[in-house]
């Protein structure tokens, strides 16, 4: 399984990194959003280099323009609700790409919060058989929703290629995403892998809670 580390090459996605990490710069949400969104569409044209392409005869005004164009369709898929402005990302990049929803949202099942459930109860989906998947949530920290967004999604089909994209992962997420998908076809991209988790499966250091970070503190 291929991991793809953007924090390991120079890049405009290290500047939005250190943007959002700021807890100064985390007051203003709409900034916040603006640069998951862009991580995303920084990650889209990475994945497109993926695709495979063809070419396609184009009438311009003045002649016929050969340019290689993607043949793989492509749906994106999202897990509410951190992952919103960043799917927002990819649709800018692929905006003839189907769309996937479903919700998936951590349980605690002790007072202390220290055991994390996941939650599955929305799901809105196009056919994904034989599709490009590109699964989008910021935080791959336990990887328990990402995989049962998965299993959710493969009730509608099966994927010809995964794409796991992040923000941040964990080492733990990671490795949970390497037990539980399909080894021979999925990637895994993020902009940063941070060291592990606390007692709250919070990515650390991290940049604290997407969601709420995004879209304001919930009850």
């Amino acid at each position: 399984m291929e991991i793809i580390n953007f924090s390991e090459h120079n890049s405009i996605i290290n500047q939005y990194m250190a943007e959002m990490r700021d807890k100064v710069y985390q007051k203003n949400r709409l900034l916040f959003r603006n640069n998951i969104m862009r991580i995303g569409e920084f990650e889209a044209f990475e994945i497109s280099k993926t695709f495979n392409y063809e070419a396609k005869e184009v009438e311009t005004p003045l002649g016929v323009s050969t340019v290689n164009v993607p043949t793989d369709k492509i749906v994106i898929a999202t897990i509410f609700r951190a992952g919103l402005p960043f799917h927002n990302g990819f649709l800018n990049i692929f905006d003839h790409a189907g769309n996937a929803f479903v919700s998936a949202y951590r349980e605690y099942v002790d007072d202390a919060h220290h055991q994390v459930g996941i939650h599955v109860e929305y799901l809105a989906t196009p056919s994904i058989e034989n599709k490009n998947l590109i699964i989008v949530d910021p935080m791959l920290a336990t990887g328990g929703s990402m995989e049962l967004g998965y299993k959710a999604f493969l009730t509608k089909g099966t994927p010809k290629r995964i794409h796991v994209a992040c923000v941040i992962a964990s080492p733990e997420g990671i490795e949970h995403i390497k037990k539980t998908f399909p080894e021979d076809k999925t990637t895994i991209w993020c902009a940063a892998i941070d060291p592990g988790m606390n007692e709250f499966k919070y990515i650390v250091p991290g940049f604290g809670d997407a969601g709420d970070l995004c879209y304001g503190e919930k009850l």
